[in-house]
């Protein structure tokens, strides 16, 4: 499997440069890793001026977070003059900032750094400044005059027309700004904020309609709610917990060119503790998700700079492969997630999600690989290196924090089987093989009978009972000997839904059955392990 995906990497890389210049997966050249860099919102809304971006990116350059990867530097809302220019266009601020934003790009890209803004695609922005609904053009040729390369599009003050639904209405806009940017000699990446006002309704139909075309419009898109501001009421973990579920919900989505974005990292919020910041950095890198600094760079402690600059957690987050990881298992007290990597190397996380300190342990084989072998695995924290034979000891792990290791593959046992979860995204259900060849959807309590395997054939076993495989029989499922037979193959769209080859009917939660597939009905959308192929 590993062989496969590494072709399919090649194959998609080498397809894009004979591509002219379009979004995300048309052209995966555009933006071939997550970006990273500094963004001012959740740490300082709308208190924003030219100091803080020259202090920001001078200390960014000082302090090692340049020579890291962190190249960007990118302005948020309330950066302009409340009203356009007589010829419509957008004004800066000039008390914010007297010299002026080119001259501020200029300013940062002398130093190393590539220049952002944010706009809104309707009548104003959150902050309720100018938006861009009817000056897109003019707007996307004055950000490029500036020396801009990054628009993050907000989508506050969005409303219908006629004869459109909501939805609709923001495809409409966002493909608009897709074929203007696509237009330009020099396309500006595209951070796309639609899909966060379609999330935690109780119906998610429309935001997985959202998500199914974002990925064709920009490079990154911003899926669920804000991360908590440094000045907001609540927990900082848990609203980056929030996120973290938002985003393991979304896998099948990402690939080489597009990249989920569950927001910014918040590493001096003093509501987190030093285990939960570490555990926020290590689980964005192992999604390979935009890590985004939204903090007050020059007063960051060390140890905070320490992490962000974790070369070997970087290495993971701008992988080429871009897979992003996926539930292997989850109880209460443990996350397990894995991916490959494109050098053919596994990725191991374990969150602890509990209050306590805790310990786990589990078979390599949960891992997608093979428990006759010895792997080498090294401690992306410390850089230890340990052996792991048939299994994967975690002891004594604090509350909130994440262990990470990267490992490496002997040639013998190179192949990797997609192996994890099998869960609905709206009720968080596992689907579980029960005793007497029968499966149903449980909540998740981190047992064998839960992890899943998926070959390249579409075959899909337990590995509580590797033997036998799904298998589709009427409108039922149920596990029988896995055997050369249409009703045990399955494909996964990135609708989500897994569909049977001899009914065509999509595996449905209720009743744990197939049935007719439906429109990106909530019981038939599921999540499946890291390494699965998508079909569009």
């Amino acid at each position: 499997m590993h062989s496969i995906m590494q072709k399919l990497l090649a194959a998609a890389l080498s397809a894009s440069s004979i591509l002219v210049a379009r979004a995300s997966i048309e052209n995966p050249t555009l933006l071939q890793t997550p970006p990273m860099g500094f963004n001012n919102w959740a740490r300082f809304m709308c208190d924003l001026n030219e100091t803080l971006f020259v202090d920001t990116a001078n200390s960014m350059v000082s302090r090692g977070l340049l020579d890291a990867g962190y190249g960007r530097i990118n302005l948020d809302d309330c950066w302009m003059a409340y009203s356009r220019a007589g010829n419509g266009s957008l004004q800066w601020n000039e008390t914010l900032f007297p010299h002026g934003l080119p001259w501020l790009g200029k300013y940062v890209q002398q130093r190393g750094f590539k220049f952002g803004i944010y706009e809104d695609s309707g009548n104003q922005t959150c902050g309720g400044y100018p938006g861009s609904y009817g000056y897109e053009e003019l707007d996307a040729e004055t950000f490029a005059s500036w020396g801009i390369d990054y628009l993050k599009l907000d989508g506050c003050n969005v409303y219908a027309k006629q004869g459109r639904t909501l939805e609709e209405e923001y495809k409409h806009r966002y493909a608009l700004w897709h074929e203007i940017l696509s237009g330009m000699s020099n396309p500006l990446i595209f951070s796309e904020s639609a899909p966060a006002y379609f999330s935690g309704s109780d119906n998610s139909t429309d935001w997985y309609t959202v998500m199914d075309w974002v990925p064709h419009y920009g490079e990154l898109a911003r899926h669920s709610t804000d991360i908590l501001v440094y000045s907001g009421q609540g927990s900082a973990w848990d609203s980056i917990m929030v996120n973290y579920e938002y985003n393991t919900l979304l896998a099948r989505y990402q690939r080489p060119g597009y990249f989920n974005d569950p927001d910014f990292l918040i590493p001096d919020h003093p509501g987190l503790s030093m285990d939960e910041k570490r555990s926020h950095f290590a689980l964005w890198a192992s999604f390979s998700a935009p890590l985004i600094i939204s903090a007050y760079i020059p007063g960051l402690k060390d140890d905070d700079i320490a992490f962000l600059t974790n070369d070997e957690l970087i290495k993971v987050d701008q992988d080429r492969m871009a897979q992003q990881a996926t539930l292997v298992s989850r109880d209460e007290a443990f996350d397990v997630l894995t991916r490959s990597l494109a050098n053919g190397d596994r990725l191991l996380t374990v969150l602890n999600r509990g209050n306590g300190t805790a310990s786990t342990r589990f078979n390599v084989k949960r891992l997608g690989l093979d428990g006759g072998c010895t792997y080498t695995a090294k401690d992306l924290w410390n850089g230890s290196l340990i052996k792991i034979r048939e299994s994967v000891e975690i002891a004594d792990l604090p509350p909130h924090a994440t262990t990470v290791y990267r490992i490496s593959l002997p040639r013998r046992c190179s192949s990797v089987v997609p192996t994890g979860m099998l869960f609905n995204t709206a009720s968080k259900n596992c689907l579980t093989a029960t005793s007497h060849g029968t499966v149903s959807f449980e909540a998740c309590n981190g047992h064998d009978s839960q992890v899943w395997q998926v070959d390249s054939s579409g075959k899909v076993s337990s590995l509580a009972v590797r033997s036998e495989c799904l298998t589709a029989q009427g409108g039922s499922v149920l596990l029988a000997p896995c055997q050369k037979t249409k009703s045990q193959v399955w494909s996964y769209s990135v609708t989500g839904v897994l569909r049977n080859a001899a009914s065509g009917s999509c595996l449905t939660e209720a009743g744990s059955r197939v049935s007719i597939c439906g429109f990106e009905k909530d019981s038939q959308v599921f999540g499946l392990p890291s390494g699965v192929v998508v079909d569009e």
